[in-house]
């Protein structure tokens, strides 16, 4: 059953300004795995990918990628693919619910580790991982197109390793890269085996291209989508440029310090955060845990993408601070 998503008022504050893409026409894929569509150069280079729809409700992303196939876009070198992943979560996205789709079973951006894959637990978001766990492997340079709860600026996750962050940095856009190691409750898509291992030559980059539903996100996921082709050599270095938006100012680096993982069933925060609020001074609060407080670490502390989802296992929110590099 679809889960019972507790964010419905989400959709009365953020209306849903972008229209769900027809991706039906992508069902076969070309190579054996539906809606994964792959396409080869004759010059050797590596297998550049970009992902969308791990969350059934992030529209943008499908946009961004109907719009890339549309267009015909090929690699000039290497290996290039387009893939959609949680389908079953994105056809029951309904307008009028946006938030009930964001996956069937479980989060389809906490399974990936060898051990959930490998392991004897069974979902529809896990057998779709499974499914495409092969290409996965394959893929070299990976970019994950998301969306986010609050209507903010739109993030680049780079991971907690350097090349991650100069990846974002080549990437150029957008203003705001946080380097964090994910989340208690399971591996992301972007930390998966060689992303994440510093002595692998892979990297990978999420990109929250901004609210949910809002018609900006869409053009900001064609921008990196774009950005990120032509950097990494899958396109050549004029292509696409109908995709681009100004550039970005000089991008800021968050590191992130502490991940608030929710140890009870009564989180609460102290006041509504919608995101990259800085709280000058050490030890002020930031809600309770049941009884137990949570208060900023250190000083200058940004709180990055707190969550409606306060569930015990899950990170309400992750504390950082900005710094040079």
């Amino acid at each position: 059953m679809t889960v019972d998503d507790p964010l419905s008022r989400l959709s009365n504050e953020y209306p849903v300004e972008l229209s769900a893409p027809d991706i039906r026409r992508y069902a076969a894929g070309t190579g054996g795995i539906p809606y994964v569509h792959t396409f080869h150069a004759d010059q050797p280079g590596p297998h550049v990918a970009v992902t969308a729809l791990v969350h059934g409700n992030e529209l943008c992303g499908a946009i961004a990628l109907d719009q890339m196939l549309r267009d015909g876009v090929r690699p000039v070198r290497g290996t290039l693919s387009f893939a959609f992943a949680n389908i079953a979560a994105y056809e029951r996205f309904d307008p009028d619910k946006p938030t009930a789709s964001r996956w069937v079973d479980e989060d389809f951006n906490r399974v990936w580790s060898s051990e959930t894959l490998d392991g004897p637990r069974r979902s529809v978001e896990l057998e779709r991982a499974r499914e495409m766990r092969g290409f996965v492997d394959g893929i070299d340079l990976l970019l994950d197109l998301h969306s986010m709860q609050e209507r903010n600026v739109p993030l680049m996750l780079a991971g907690a390793e350097r090349k991650g962050r100069d990846l974002a940095r080549a990437v150029g856009t957008p203003e705001l890269v946080v380097s964090d190691a994910g989340h208690a409750a399971g591996r992301r898509l972007r930390d998966y085996d060689g992303f994440a291992d510093p002595g692998s030559e892979k990297n990978a980059l999420l990109i929250e291209c901004g609210q949910h539903w809002e018609a900006a996100a869409a053009q900001v996921a064609l921008d990196a989508t774009a950005r990120f082709l032509r950097v990494t050599g899958a396109v050549a270095g004029d292509a696409l440029a109908h995709h681009l938006m100004p550039d970005p100012p000089t991008q800021r680096m968050i590191e992130v310090t502490e991940r608030v993982t929710i140890e009870s069933d009564a989180f609460a925060f102290a006041r509504p955060f919608k995101g990259l609020e800085v709280l000058p001074d050490a030890g002020t609060l930031i809600g309770h845990d049941g009884d137990r407080a949570v208060v900023t670490p250190h000083d200058d502390c940004v709180l990055v993408m707190p969550s409606r989802r306060l569930w015990r296992g899950q990170t309400a929110v992750r504390l950082g601070r900005y710094v040079s590099d």
